[in-house]
């Protein structure tokens, strides 16, 4: 009956853009606009908004004069305010990614509500970022966008108006790149410089001055000196599925200042969100080390969490704290993670960084 009702609510959202999408596609067949108007659209929470960072420079210097605009959950949306490449910024509250709970019809009235408002916008081409999201290429569809691209993957691929193969397993920021290559293509201008690499195409967080501030005043507020070196444990994450044993946290951190020949001793912060305190009590009251435990911090405090940080750590594939980690360090970061395995973010660049120092992994492993 579930499987029947989405069907037809997917036949309904066709007939019922036909008009719009009719007059896209012959808005298609026209000369373009100038500047370009672009419309991405990523509806994912933090980490995943990291890992699309790097198609903004690389969009944004391929067509300088374009006018982009980026449509992103509340959640999310502090990730990318700052950015350079992006004109205009929009969120939205995409259903299947709100943490409470929703009617069953508000999926359907959102989705026809903000298609009205971005059908003023008049938008060249859009991009559905997220791969399996049909209720984002839907929307790219009743806004009448003429170019609308995504991934092959139904009930959404009939929506769109280039249809990528989707390859899995594959880094995310790949995925992301490969789709801004062939907007390119689709617009007249060429692709996208090949092999995607994360030295080419890197992640990108930047946290303003304040937010840096707030850092250093609160790591000197508990006598944390500036040379110091810190490792951050970031180890909550989006589902209790994903999260690692408090005891294993608790020896990983245990081992881990033996490891540094620093004069001054390591200091080890334990991060997370109020809900989480309990766990990172459980973790701490385990350590043989002392711990700082903060539950206050700022997007900006879990992407560049110190002046002197040398380890930053999480459970792997899911925590954002790694992606902003990675992103907003200007040099490399030595990361440690959990065994969630997820193949689909950047390989050996942040979460498998660690080993690239043989005596750490062979620590770790005996955890």
């Amino acid at each position: 009956m579930k499987e029947f009702l989405r069907t037809l609510i997917l036949v309904v959202v066709r007939l019922f853009g036909l008009p719009w999408a009719h007059t896209a596609a012959q808005q298609a067949q026209k000369p373009e606009s100038t500047p370009r108007r672009i419309l991405l659209l990523r509806p994912d929470h933090l980490g995943d908004l990291v890992l699309t960072t790097p198609i903004l420079d690389a969009l944004k210097t391929h067509i300088p004069d374009a006018h982009i605009t980026m449509m992103v959950g509340p959640w999310s949306s502090e990730v990318v305010a700052r950015h350079p490449a992006i004109d205009c910024l929009l969120t939205c509250p995409f259903p299947g990614f709100q943490r409470a709970a929703q009617k069953s019809l508000a999926p359907y009235i959102l989705l026809l509500s903000i298609a009205q408002q971005l059908r003023l916008n008049r938008y060249d081409l859009a991009i559905n970022l997220r791969p399996d999201f049909w209720w984002g290429a839907g929307l790219l569809y009743l806004a009448g966008i003429p170019h609308r691209l995504g991934y092959a993957i139904e009930p959404g691929r009939p929506f769109l108006t280039r249809a990528l193969p989707f390859h899995s397993p594959e880094p995310a920021p790949v995925s992301n790149l490969r789709l801004v290559s062939a907007a390119l293509e689709t617009l007249g201008y060429s692709p996208l410089e090949q092999p995607y690499t994360p030295e080419r195409y890197p992640l990108q967080f930047i946290p303003t001055a304040e937010e840096q501030e707030w850092v250093t005043e609160r790591l000197d507020k508990e006598g944390i000196n500036p040379d110091s070196p810190i490792v951050v444990i970031h180890p909550g994450a989006g589902a209790p599925v994903k999260l690692w044993r408090t005891e294993a946290w608790s020896a990983c951190a245990s081992i881990l200042p033996a490891l540094f020949t620093s004069p001054t001793p390591v200091r080890i912060i334990l991060t997370g969100s109020k809900s989480e305190r309990p766990m990172l009590e459980e973790i701490g009251q385990g350590m043989t080390a002392q711990s700082l435990l903060v539950t206050d911090a700022s997007v900006a405090f879990l992407g560049r969490p110190t002046r002197a940080s040398l380890v930053h750590g999480g459970p792997q594939g899911d925590t954002s704290s790694l992606h902003q980690h990675s992103a907003a360090q200007p040099a490399p970061a030595s990361l440690v993670a959990a065994s969630t395995f997820d193949r689909k973010k950047w390989p050996r660049t942040h979460a498998y960084a660690w080993y690239q120092n043989n005596r750490w992994r062979q620590q770790l492993q005996q955890s």
